[in-house]
């Protein structure tokens, strides 16, 4: 997950943290640096934290996925959260059906 406003060619969005709700539960692991009050700087990596789902199958795995994403949660900043939601929520994702220019597909649906 990147601090970064993917409907806005992706620029940065640094600030600070005022809310935040991580994920968790069965399956999922998050790693992260960030906590609320915790300000992302404009001038390193927008990284703010990887999100690892996984299940018995592809699509145990994708529902875990989905159910992390809906809980993670970080205001006022601006992230790639609504991005990844958008890609698994993709038939072609879903079904594995997915070439270089799956992203740049999904980015040109809108």
């Amino acid at each position: 997950i990147n601090a970064e406003d993917f409907e806005n060619n992706f620029i940065p969005s640094p600030g600070k943290i005022k809310e935040l709700n991580m994920p968790g539960g069965y399956r999922v692991r998050v790693d992260t640096h960030i906590y609320p009050g915790y300000t992302i700087s404009p001038y390193y990596d927008s990284m703010v934290a990887k999100v690892i789902a996984y299940g018995n199958d592809r699509m145990e795995a994708i529902a875990t996925m989905k159910r992390a994403l809906e809980e993670f949660y970080i205001s006022p900043i601006k992230t790639t959260i609504g991005l990844h939601e958008k890609i698994l929520s993709r038939a072609a994702f879903v079904e594995g059906n997915v070439s270089t220019h799956f992203i740049e597909n999904v980015m040109k649906e809108e």
